[in-house]
Order: structure tokens, then sequence, then C-alpha cells
């Protein structure tokens, strides 16, 4: 039988054991601190001053990754099906139409690894295409979405070794035991979610994914591509409100978490296409000079003053490519659709 979902691999919860252990319970000569579990919806001292951090700094910005709470998780899988979002769309057909090119490109019996699975809607495609994988080890930051769409993968696939983990995915990632000693490693990693990064940090994000993955390990990867400005501000600035919406939770979740006290009509959604540096921003902006505190510290809000929440770098083949190979990937195949607006790239640790 494989392992329950319900089972969660906890990378803090595994070096907690592994202390105790060595320390024992009477043993003091050693005291080690208390673990920083990764959980989303238990604010710590280490999220408080991440979230400082970039209230002290200028720009004012927060990390992408706090938009991810349960709300927001459930927000953005509503975004994926907005007729203006055409992401989801175009890489799911993307994979459809070469899941068994993909998969021949793993290989058989492999791990396969993806960091921020959300919902793992995509992932099915690959799942059905790789007939003799060793386990899937799912990873996100939302506890309970995680458990949610790994329970939901299990049932759908009961002979597979569905093995959760939930982690900040960015701070590298711990594999679990399997069951089966896999042939390699293959991360996949949709969802153009490497555009949320400058470039220094997709490169080094790309660097853990390798050594994660070791020698002859793989990666697919989805990229968003450089198109129509047009185009890319209206998937940010849909009619119906929902990025916006999925844009303000994370001030919900400040106040709930870090005891802020952001007023609800103090701030707009803002979304726009930023050509020099080949990406969209995602701003909140003040409409009025104000006074936030947060986690007891007093933070001021010029009127018009722009907090920026996410950035989502959009590539040509050649930037990629080149982003790759600094973090020691070799490209090895790509996949696009007619109108050129996504790709998804096979890479190969070597």
């Amino acid at each position: 039988m494989s392992k329950s979902p319900g089972a969660i691999f906890d990378g803090a919860q595994r070096r907690a054991r592994w202390a105790e252990a060595q320390d024992g319970p009477g043993n003091r000569r050693n005291p080690r601190p208390a673990p920083r579990l990764s959980r989303p919806d238990a604010a710590d001292w280490l999220l408080v001053e991440e979230v400082l951090a970039g209230l002290r700094s200028r720009p004012k910005r927060l990390s992408p990754a706090h938009l991810y709470d349960r709300r927001g998780s459930q927000l953005f899988e509503a975004i994926c099906d907005l007729p203006e979002y055409y992401l989801t769309r175009t890489e799911t057909a993307i994979l459809a139409r070469h899941a068994a090119q993909i998969a021949a490109c793993i290989g058989p019996q492999a791990l396969l690894l993806e960091p921020g699975s959300g919902s793992s809607r995509k992932t099915r495609l690959l799942l059905d295409a790789l007939a003799d994988l060793a386990a899937y080890v799912p990873v996100d930051i939302s506890r309970g979405h995680l458990l949610e769409a790994a329970g939901a993968l299990q049932a759908a696939y009961p002979h597979l070794e569905v093995l959760p983990v939930c982690a900040d995915f960015t701070q590298g990632i711990a594999l679990p035991p399997t069951r089966r000693p896999p042939a390699r490693v293959a991360v996949f990693f949709p969802g153009s979610t490497l555009g949320n990064f400058d470039s220094s940090q997709a490169v080094g994000l790309l660097e853990r994914m390798g050594r994660t993955a070791g020698a002859g390990g793989g990666l697919v990867v989805g990229i968003d591509l450089v198109k129509d400005p047009a185009v890319l501000e209206r998937a940010y600035n849909d009619a119906a409100g929902i990025t916006a919406a999925f844009n303000m939770n994370l001030l919900a979740r400040l106040n709930r978490e870090l005891a802020a006290d952001f007023a609800a009509g103090g701030f707009r959604h803002e979304a726009v296409w930023v050509p020099a540096q080949s990406r969209i921003e995602m701003h909140l902006v003040s409409l009025c000079a104000q006074v936030v505190h947060v986690a007891g510290e007093r933070v001021e809000f010029q009127a018009g003053e722009r907090l920026v929440t996410e950035h989502c770098h959009k590539y040509t083949d050649q930037s990629f490519a080149a982003q790759a190979r600094a973090a020691g990937w070799t490209p090895r195949q790509s996949w696009t659709d007619p109108r050129g607006y996504f790709s998804v790239q096979y890479l190969e640790k070597v």
C-alpha cells in the first residue's frame, strides 16, 4: 500500500526528531533552538522579520510567497480559469499535446518532484504518461491545500507513492525516503513560477533544484514568453477582479497573522508591464497618506505609494537558455503553442 498523503514530510520536523535523538531528553550539553516548522498559518519571528524588512525597504516590497495562504491558493486556482489568464490554458494544452515526449525525456522509474504544486492539476497529464513512476513528491507552503490535492491524487493513482512535503521550496527541499529507489529525480516546475524571481534569484533557485535532482536529473519547466503588453496587462487585471482580490488578500493575511491593521479600503490593486525589466509588476497602491502597524512596528505610506507584491518575468528562448546554463542546466528540448505565448522546456543536469 502507498503511504497516506496525510503523512506530510516536513524537513523541520525531521530535523527536530534527529536533534532529540542526538541530545536525549536529559542531555543539555548542546541545547538546540526550537525548530521552525514550515507552516503558512503560524506566524513566527522569521516571518515577522522578513515582512518588516520588506516594509522598511525602498520601494516597500513583500515576497509573493506570502500571497499563498489557504484563501490565496483558492483565489489563484480561480485566476487560472479566467478568460484573460491565458497562461494556464496554454501550458496545459502544450503538456497534453506533448506529454508522451516529455515522459520519454524523463525516463522510467523516476521520482517526480513538484515544487509549489498547488492543486497538481497539470501534474495528472504527466502522471498519465509516466507509467513506471517511482514516486511523486508535491511540495507546497499551504498545508491544507497540499493535503487536499495530495489526497485527491492518491485516490486517482492508488498504486503511486505520493509523498507530500510541506515546505517553502525556495529554501531547498529534502527528499523523503521512497519504497522504490528512483532511477533519477525529475523536477516539474510549471506555471511560469520561475518568472516570480529576479534573475539572480532565479539562477539561485535553479541551482538548488539542480542539487536536489543531482547529476543526470531532469527539469520540466514552464516559462511565459514576451508578447503584446496589452495581452500581458489584461492577464493580471481581469475584469472580474479576482486578481485584485488575490493581491488584497495579502493584507488580510498580515492583519490576521501579524496583528497588522491595514484598512481594507486603503489600497488598490495595480499590475503594469515594465519593458526595461521584461516583467509585469503587481503592486498595492496606497490611496491616501496613512500609518499602518505591523507586529507592533509603525509603517508610514504616502498617498500613491506602491507596495510591490510580485514580479512576473517574461522570457525569450535565448534569455531563458542563458539563465538555465548559468545555473548548471543544459536545455535539451522545448515545446510551444501555435501563437508562441508559452514554452515548456526540458533541461538536464550534467
